[in-house]
């Protein structure tokens, strides 16, 4: 049994999820200035519009920064566990689990690309993986 809660889906990610289950990174940009932002959320940072579209991601980036978890110990996932954040092509950044690669070859800058997998709750959410082996 899990301890992992379910997704929170909301009028102001419901987009973003369901570009995921399809295979596709949305990232939400606004129809006003064209500020891109991730999280999702109800208005832009930069100008407060509520008006926004969405772009599609290459899923393409580079490793800015990760971590690897030992503890506490979740069945839904395989430990240790290779957790990242990751500087899309487009600008923004998001958080995901990395897969495929070994811990002791992450260094900043690598260039990894952004999968899909299933976790939890039979849930589908982006997994950071190495270039041409995302799908």
């Amino acid at each position: 049994m899990t301890t992992v809660p379910r997704l929170t889906i909301t009028q102001d990610n419901e987009f973003w999820f369901t570009a995921v289950r399809e295979g596709r990174l949305e990232i939400q940009r606004c129809s006003d200035c064209g500020t891109l932002r991730h999280p999702p959320g109800p208005a832009c940072p930069a100008c407060r519009s509520f008006e926004w579209d969405t772009v599609e991601s290459s899923r393409r980036g580079t490793l800015h920064s990760w971590t690897i978890i030992h503890h506490p110990k979740d069945p839904a996932f395989e430990y240790p566990l290779a957790v990242g954040l990751i500087d899309l092509d487009e600008g923004i950044r998001i958080v995901a689990d990395i897969a495929g690669v070994d811990h002791e070859s992450l260094e900043l800058g690598m260039e990894l690309e952004v999968g899909f997998a299933e976790h939890a709750h039979g849930e589908i959410l982006p997994q950071l993986r190495k270039v041409g082996d995302a799908s």
